[in-house]
């Protein structure tokens, strides 16, 4: 991977079940603005890895900083996350951890967790992965909308089971720091008054958006997977985030 000088590094990184296949429709649309995207895949969604079912938070955060670092992030070159859905927990970590690696966070269709919190805090011990639901309980949590027959068969073939620790483990976040990162979030199944009016009333999926102290955000009306159903008005979010200045420095 050799590093780009000229603009930020942008790391994609898509939620439960998705590898870095799942950005390639909106990478397409990056490449031809000459920015330096790349989309990674975590530990534990790669079929072909055999320990896969006992990959951790700390494991894909660990992971995340190694891509961050190849692809050349520094404190005087921060990187541009996009963190979709489930990649919340392990993004806030990287965040909590290393606030002064990165220039922008971009939550898509995501945003924050909350110190403590946990996916699944119940599921049971015996429990090793969990696949991708069928498509009618899918819908029950997060819209479909936009996604066409061609999307959600390659949808099941492509997914891979969420490993169980993952979705267990509490988030242990200590650094204030992450809180001044400027932030876009990109509303999808929510408009975005709606998100800001629950962080607001405290629900808490949403209540760490108030901690936020530079917030930008963007209404893109669709479903949960706007990468597929629409992939250049996403691409087009994640490049004015990547064109805008680091903004004044902040102490970790």
């Amino acid at each position: 991977m050799t590093p780009n000088t000229e603009n930020p590094p942008i790391i994609l990184i898509a939620g439960h079940w998705l590898g870095a296949w799942a950005w390639d429709e909106v990478l397409e649309h990056l490449n031809t603005s000459q920015l330096h995207a790349l989309a990674i895949t975590l530990p534990g969604l790669e079929s072909e890895d055999p320990q896969r079912t006992a990959a951790t938070l700390d494991d894909q955060a660990a992971a995340i900083q190694d891509v961050m670092t190849q692809a050349g992030a520094s404190r005087d070159r921060p990187a541009v996350i996009v963190a979709h859905s489930g990649a919340n927990a392990p993004v806030s970590l990287v965040l909590d951890r290393n606030p002064d690696l990165t220039q922008k966070v971009v939550w898509v269709d995501s945003g924050p967790v909350a110190p403590g919190s946990s996916f699944a805090p119940d599921l049971p011990e015996s429990v090793t992965e969990l696949p991708l639901p069928p498509f009618d309980a899918l819908a029950e949590q997060a819209s479909l909308e936009g996604l066409s027959a061609e999307v959600l068969e390659r949808f099941r073939a492509r997914a891979v089971p969420e490993p169980a620790p993952v979705l267990r483990e509490s988030v242990a976040l200590s650094n204030e720091a992450r809180g001044r990162i400027p932030t876009t979030l990109v509303c999808c199944s929510l408009p975005g008054a709606q998100v800001l009016e629950l962080a607001r009333t405290g629900h808490p999926m949403f209540a760490e958006v108030t901690t936020l102290e530079d917030l930008d955000v963007v209404d893109l009306p669709t479903g949960h997977w706007p990468m597929w159903s629409r992939p250049r008005d996403l691409a087009e979010v994640i490049a004015r985030a990547a064109s805008q200045t680091r903004g004044a420095d902040r102490t970790a």
